[in-house]
């Protein structure tokens, strides 16, 4: 290689690493025990369709993504005292959350449902009375539990972590969840433990207790940054990224109606 091009290749490599240098990190806040949306791989990497999303926003908007791992009913608590930055971990915007934090517009939209053993009657939240009921710890379906299954005699018990609630239903110490319908059967239903246990009733998209579709939440008065942010949802939306991580985790369109 000439002098002339190796000058030139080392100018490259330092411009590059330059830029790399000058990318802001951007502290995000996940819980990792969501299957498909945030979970580990077998090397601990976190991973799943919130981290993607995450990632490409990152592109987006010229940031470096930093994940900081966090327990659920902690997340708001953390962003509030500097934690991270913001949340992409699947949480609802609600009009109680919005008392607190700024939202995105939505990134996504799912239902809910209860998930118990096949061959259970329902009919309403009474067909369930005396069941213990298993729910993420400061989730919309706790709210949701809380309001609808408990008043009608059900024991609905909180969890730091939906995959703690999978483990207590096989060791029969649970007899059921209500989950987002997605997690719950990437989570939980798709494998093996869960073959004898189904959905029951409706999807539950109740605004009262699941808000507007989910969001991502920075620290009240953060304008400029949730600004970005919505614009770059836009363009993931519009340039096939968002349809392109959508497709590895769903055989459907996760936006919503």
């Amino acid at each position: 290689m000439s002098k002339k091009l190796l000058g030139l290749a080392l100018l490259a490599a330092c411009t590059f690493t330059a830029q790399a240098a000058d990318l802001k990190p951007l502290k995000v806040a996940i819980d990792p025990t969501y299957e498909p949306f945030t979970f580990k791989t077998a090397d601990g990497k976190p991973t799943g369709f919130d981290v993607d999303i995450a990632e490409a926003l990152c592109a987006e908007m010229k940031r470096k993504c930093v994940f900081v791992e966090q327990v659920w009913d902690s997340m708001i608590p953390g962003l509030q005292a500097r934690k991270y930055d913001i949340i992409v971990s699947s949480m609802s915007i609600t009009d109680e959350r919005r008392k607190v934090v700024d939202f995105s517009e939505r990134y996504y939209k799912t239902p809910s449902a209860i998930v118990v053993k096949k061959g259970t009657e329902y009919t309403g939240p009474a067909s369930l009375k005396g069941k213990s009921i298993g729910v993420l710890k400061g989730s919309t379906q706790e709210k949701w539990a809380m309001g609808e299954l408990k008043p009608a005699g059900v024991n609905v018990v909180p969890y730091e972590a939906q995959d703690q609630v999978y483990l207590d239903i096989n060791a029969g110490r649970l007899d059921g969840t209500v989950a987002d319908k997605v997690e719950v059967h990437g989570g939980f239903l798709r494998k093996p433990e869960g073959k004898d246990y189904g959905y029951v009733g409706p999807d539950q998209y109740d605004t009262k207790y699941y808000g507007d579709g989910i969001g991502i939440p920075a620290r009240k008065g953060q304008k400029e940054l949730i600004g970005q942010i919505n614009a770059a949802i836009k363009t993931i939306r519009a340039n096939g990224t968002y349809d392109k991580i959508a497709k590895k985790y769903f055989d459907f369109d996760p936006y919503g109606n």
